[in-house]
């Protein structure tokens, strides 16, 4: 049985309760990270510390916990739950008022909801879809627009990656005004000879904490990297594509609504990117 987290209470699991008032639950009004643990320590904490602020700031939303609080929380429950290679998922709500309302509560009365809690994943840095690939469809992009906030609000997301899994594919690739937007839960890459495409920053997409590191790194090896828009028939004829996230790392697309790149297997530079990536978060996990 897991320990959790629960605002200030590290408890198992079955204990855990929040209230039917918690605005994440009437009003997916919260917002949340994804942190993986690798050897038992987390990657690129500072970097998904950053993005929780900014989320929080857009949505006026103030958290419970200083970020030297949260480290602290973090590794406590990777020690607790003998995490060795995994996932921390950690959600901040506005809280929960004395009833549902539409109109934010007092912050002075009603304190936000934090909670924390542990996946183990075993083999997540040696999975076998790194050497397969996986093979995408694309879909409509039918999100609010500021995706940039990384809030709980993924029901579209999670119907996307059931619409790809009745199709007996992976994933989805959403689509906005004939361009790819980003994944269901995940950055979108293509590459063509030498460069790297992914589409910009803004409030189309997440500002992914693990798509920042992996364009440093693709820089640092040498590699050109564009920034702008790309549609699907463009990443059908590229070489090869791959997404970013902090659950799949790198991870090769090898196809695409029914396409296969390339000769139809995982590329070098993405099968590069991921070795990069994973030896360098290794040197800087804390």
């Amino acid at each position: 049985m897991r320990t959790v987290y629960v605002n200030g209470e590290y408890l198992p699991e079955t204990e855990a309760k929040v209230s039917i008032f918690d605005r994440a639950f009437l009003m997916a009004d919260g917002v949340y990270e994804v942190t993986s643990v690798l050897g038992g320590k987390l990657i690129d904490f500072d970097g998904h510390a950053r993005r929780l602020q900014r989320s929080l700031g857009e949505l006026e939303m103030q958290s419970p916990v200083t970020t030297e609080e949260l480290l602290e929380i973090h590794r406590e429950l990777v020690r607790v739950n003998e995490v060795d290679e995994g996932m921390i998922y950690l959600q901040i709500t506005r809280g929960a008022p004395d009833d549902r309302d539409f109109v934010f509560p007092d912050p002075e009365t009603t304190a936000p909801t934090i909670v924390l809690f542990t996946q183990s994943k075993p083999g997540l840095a040696d999975s076998p879809k790194a050497k397969e690939g996986m093979k995408v469809i694309s879909i409509e992009d039918q999100r609010w627009s500021r995706r940039d906030i990384k809030t709980v609000q993924l029901l579209y997301p999670s119907m996307g990656k059931m619409m790809a899994k009745k199709a007996g594919k992976d994933d989805a690739w959403m689509v906005e005004d004939g361009s790819v937007t980003e994944g269901t839960s995940n950055n979108a890459y293509i590459v063509k000879g030498d460069t790297i495409v992914t589409r910009g920053l803004s409030n189309d997409i997440l500002h992914g904490i693990t798509r920042a590191a992996v364009l440093r790194f693709a820089e640092e090896a040498q590699m050109k990297v564009e920034e702008r828009p790309f549609t699907i028939e463009e990443a059908q004829g590229a070489d090869e594509a791959f997404i970013t996230s902090a659950s799949t790392f790198v991870m090769p697309v090898v196809e695409i609504d029914g396409v296969a790149l390339g000769d139809g297997t995982p590329g070098p530079r993405a099968a590069r990117l991921r070795e990069i990536y994973l030896e360098e978060s290794r040197k800087t996990a804390i």
